[in-house]
C-alpha cells in the first residue's frame, strides 16, 4: 500500500481516537522517558500526529516548538480543531523534506505504515534531521528479521513495515546514534520502540 492509501485508510476510523474506550496516556510514559534525555528544548516534531494532540501537548509544555505531520487529510482537520495555535503538515514522510533541524522527533505508531522499501530511507532522513544531542523515539513491529504484511484489525486494509529489531538498532548505531532505551513494552505482544540520541 502507498502511504496515500493509508491516510485515506485512517480518514475512515479517526473516531477511534475520540473513543472513551482510548487509552490517552498511551505512550506518554515512554516520550516523558525521551525527553528526559535532551540536551536542547528547540523544535520539535511528531510525524503522523494524529488527531489527539498529547504529544503535542507534551512537548510543548516541557517547552518545545512543537509541530505536526500526518498522512491522513481528516486527521489532521481533527487536530488543527484542538490545537489551532500548532503547525500540522499534510504529508508523505517518505517524499517530505523536512524544513528544519530539531532537537526532538517523535514517530509513535506511525512509521511502521510506510513500504520497507522506503524504510531506512526515512530513518536516515529523520536523524540527519536532528540537531547533535538530538532525541528520536519511535515504535515499531520488533520482529526478529525486516519483513511487511497487511490486516484488517482495525476495519480498512492497512500495512505495516519493520526492518526488525536488530535492523533498527544496526541502522540507528551506522547513522551515528546512540541507543538510549529499547523496550518490548507491550510483551508478549511484539509493539517495541526505540529511544535514539544522536
Amino acid at each position: 500500500m502507498k502511504p496515500e492509501e493509508i491516510g485515506k485508510a485512517y480518514d475512515q476510523i479517526t473516531e477511534r481516537w475520540a473513543a472513551d474506550t482510548f487509552n490517552m496516556s498511551n505512550g506518554i510514559a515512554q516520550h516523558e522517558k525521551a525527553i528526559a534525555f535532551t540536551q536542547n528544548r528547540d523544535k520539535a516534531l511528531d510525524i503522523g500526529c494524529g488527531r489527539t494532540g498529547r504529544f503535542i501537548e507534551l512537548l510543548s509544555q516541557a517547552g518545545f516548538d512543537v509541530s505536526g505531520l500526518d498522512v491522513s487529510q481528516k486527521m489532521l482537520s481533527l487536530a488543527k480543531e484542538r490545537h489551532p495555535q500548532i503547525t500540522f503538515v499534510h504529508a508523505d514522510i517518505c517524499s517530505y523534506d523536512l524544513p528544519y533541524k530539531y532537537d526532538f522527533i517523535t514517530a509513535w505508531d506511525s512509521i511502521w505504515h510506510i513500504p520497507l522499501s522506503e524504510q531506512r530511507n526515512v530513518i536516515t532522513k529523520i536523524v540527519d534531521s536532528l540537531n547533535a544531542g538530538g532525541v528520536f523515539i519511535f515504535s515499531f513491529g520488533g520482529t526478529e528479521s525486516e519483513g511487511a504484511h497487511t490486516n484488517c484489525a482495525m476495519g480498512p486494509e492497512v500495512y505495516y513495515s519493520s526492518l526488525g529489531t536488530n535492523g533498527f538498532v544496526s541502522l540507528l548505531i551506522e547513522l551515528g546514534c546512540t541507543i538510549k532505551h529499547l523496550e518490548f513494552e507491550q510483551y508478549p505482544e511484539l509493539h517495541t520502540y526505540i529511544i535514539a540520541q544522536k
